[in-house]
């Protein structure tokens, strides 16, 4: 298990160590004795993103800790391959997920992050909060929730009275079924809602002051740093606003909010407590062991939080 993360922007283990050293410590308890070779992690990725992970700092701490990195052959069986210790892996395809599950059948003392069916569920938004929405956190430091959202795949006229018999509120958001794309709209009147492309999901948008929670999850390591997001709607802006607003990157990493001058309440971090709780609760849910969550803090209130967006295997930059 992985040991020593931070919570906050300060202190603790470096994300990028965090990152090099989740496999090793998967499969090493922390009291074991040195190994006499490597421990091999065999990876699976597209080029871009192998690219964006491993960098060369994160190879330098790798190789330090005693990891050493191997691409998989993506042509030939895996069982040919290795041996590993470790296989990470980002590919989708139904038969890449057939290989790696046969292959997780006949080597069950390699340690495969994560499994496909458990990343399945977040690829999904439709199914992707579910186990959120099931959580009970009510007296843990403060209230987690999931925005009241539709899952649309219908005739786009037919959406203004779906969302009215679903009693969603506007504006909303609307967010692509498959989670590959971060692209998201913001829908202010009814007549914008025919504009959209199903499929997909329509969530209601929650003040947040502007400022989105990126939370990291490592195994048991977690981070959490600041983003802009989507300012606040007021009437005034129902009132004089109409049609479908896009933003092709909302909260992505060139829009930290780590060094701005925010208001204290908006910029406070979620408690610790709650963000162990919640990342404990999910991994056991979903069993996963690398992926990060989007919450936000409903503006004018201290301890309401929601969370809008999951991702698996977030982007190294972004730890």
């Amino acid at each position: 298990m992985v040991s020593g993360g931070c919570v906050g922007t300060e202190g603790g283990a470096e994300p990028e160590e965090s990152a090099a050293v989740a496999a090793e410590e998967q499969v090493m308890p922390a009291t074991a004795p040195a190994r006499a070779r490597e421990l091999v992690v065999g990876y699976a990725l597209t080029s871009k993103k192998a690219k964006s992970f491993l960098q060369p700092k994160l190879r330098g701490l790798a190789r330090k800790k005693g990891i050493q990195f191997v691409a998989i052959d993506q042509k030939l069986p895996l069982s040919d391959q290795g041996p590993f210790d470790v296989i990470l892996h980002k590919l989708t395809g139904k038969e890449w997920q057939r290989r790696l599950e046969e292959y997780r059948e006949t080597h069950p003392e390699v340690t495969v992050l994560d499994p496909p069916g458990a990343i399945e569920h977040l690829l999904n938004r439709q199914s992707m909060l579910q186990e959120v929405s099931k959580l009970d956190l009510a007296d843990c430091h403060g209230k987690v929730g999931v925005p009241k959202q539709l899952f649309v795949n219908t005739d786009p006229l037919s959406i203004p009275a779906a969302v009215m018999r679903a009693g969603l509120s506007l504006p909303l958001v609307a967010k692509p079924l498959v989670a590959k794309s971060h692209e998201l709209s913001l829908a202010y009147d009814a007549a914008s809602l025919t504009k959209l492309e199903p499929p997909l999901v329509l969530q209601e948008f929650v003040n947040h002051g502007g400022v989105l929670f990126k939370v990291y999850i490592v195994g048991d390591a977690i981070r959490v740093v600041r983003r802009f997001s989507l300012p606040n709607v007021d009437e005034g802006d129902l009132s004089n606003n109409a049609g479908v607003f896009r933003f092709p990157r909302v909260s992505c990493a060139a829009a930290t909010a780590e060094d701005a001058d925010l208001d204290p309440h908006v910029a406070e971090l979620p408690p610790r407590p709650l963000l162990e709780i919640l990342a404990r609760e999910l991994r056991r849910r979903l069993g996963l062991r690398l992926f990060n969550i989007d919450m936000i803090r409903e503006h004018g209130t201290r301890d309401r939080f929601y969370v809008i967006d999951m991702n698996y295997f977030p982007a190294v930059f972004c730890l």
